[in-house]
């Protein structure tokens, strides 16, 4: 009987290797040693906001497609046939295995360092990331990446499409802009999201030192309390992430301070400016059609105040023959009287009088508007 509901995952370890894994969620919370519920913010069927969750022994990364547990040896990705995530392994196959670190013939890894020239032959060597950070690196790149180039390509659409609105307003062009606007709408909300997590970490030095899994993991390891330490977390490993690690401990043991942050926060810095670049380039589309609005407007209220000229044109029109109208009613009436014997000359005065009247009349109406300013001049 199964425990849980299986799931697809990808692991990409240390040397770039990778492995499709088909684990329940107890199988990873044993193996990445998390909480069920930092696994339910990566389950792609419940709707999480993104987050970068430092724990002991794992970072959990919910941003956009990327869902992730990174431990100090391993990657674990889900959906691994998503067409989005394969770059993402791809990228982590090349850049996580690292060249073998040689020590040297006869060093001692314990030994003191008792004046400054260990310290300065060490300091020369070249510090790699921590194994952790490398893979976050790729993964922040990945979605910001992936957001910016959606965002260029939201841009290659709309520009023309707003263009071409302005030239020519039509239903077709209405409708094609409104689901460009409603794309970047979503589109802008995903970066904000995104933009707002690296923000509130790099706000929080705690957060940033939480990130920190081999710092944690050599404090484990270094502590008298290290051998109630799991084995999956053992110093005996021979793997060139352990290496690293037991090196990178000397160091920071010589250099930093548990609270040093500086390595983090600079390359979460990097990858804010560039999703804050992504920001303001929706930023500016969404201006440009707040603007292309707004001269829409303009054109429609241009051509509101064309048709009330018509319609007062029309109106004063109307007015005016309906004087006229009434004039040739009366004459038209079937009644007797004695002004229509003999004066058969009366008819062409009262047509001439009454359409001297009626255009009077129009030319009243027009000069007041026109004097009031209802129409163009």
């Amino acid at each position: 009987m199964k425990t849980g509901v299986s799931r697809s995952w990808i692991l990409v370890d240390n040397k770039g290797q990778t492995s499709i894994l088909d684990l329940d969620k107890y199988a990873i919370m044993k193996r990445v040693s998390i909480h069920a519920r930092d696994l339910r913010i990566l389950d792609p069927l419940l709707s999480y906001p993104s987050a970068i969750l430092g724990r002991e022994k794992a970072i959990v990364l919910n941003l956009e497609h990327i869902k992730a547990i990174i431990t100090t040896e391993e990657v674990l990705l889900r959906d691994p046939l998503d067409d989005n995530v394969l770059p993402v392994v791809e990228e982590l196959q090349r850049r996580l295995p690292l060249p073998a670190i040689g020590l040297g013939e006869g060093e001692d890894d314990d030994h003191p360092v008792v004046n400054g020239t260990q310290n300065e032959m060490q300091t020369d060597e070249p510090i790699e990331f921590p194994f952790e950070f490398r893979a976050l690196e790729v993964a922040l790149e990945g979605v910001c990446s992936y957001l910016d180039t959606q965002t260029r390509e939201l841009e290659t659409a709309a520009y023309p499409a707003l263009d071409e609105l302005t030239s020519k307003i039509s239903s077709r062009n209405l409708d094609r802009v409104r689901k460009l606007k409603s794309a970047m709408t979503r589109l802008t909300s995903r970066v904000q999201k995104v933009r707002d997590d690296l923000e509130q970490l790099l706000e929080d030095d705690d957060d940033m030192a939480d990130l920190y899994l081999s710092r944690k993991l050599s404090a484990r390891v270094s502590s008298p309390l290290s051998g109630q330490v799991a084995p999956y977390w053992s110093p005996d490993s021979s793997t060139v992430g352990s290496k690293l690690l037991s090196r990178a401990s000397r160091i920071s043991g010589i250099t930093h301070e548990e609270t040093d942050v500086e390595e983090l926060e600079m390359l979460l810095e990097a990858y804010f400016v560039q999703i804050e670049s992504t920001m303001n380039k929706l930023t500016t589309l969404r201006e440009y059609i707040d603007d292309t609005e707004d001269y829409i407007n303009i054109q429609l209220d241009n051509h509101r105040n064309q048709l009330i000229q018509l319609e007062l044109f029309l109106s004063s029109g109307t007015v005016c023959l309906t004087v006229y109208s009434l004039v040739a009613a009366i004459f038209g009436m079937n009644i007797p009287h004695p002004w229509k014997n003999d004066h058969g000359y009366l008819f062409k005065w009262v047509v001439m009088l009454a359409g001297i009247a009626s255009a009077s009349v129009f030319l009243s109406i027009i000069t007041y508007a026109r004097h009031k300013g209802l129409v163009g001049s």
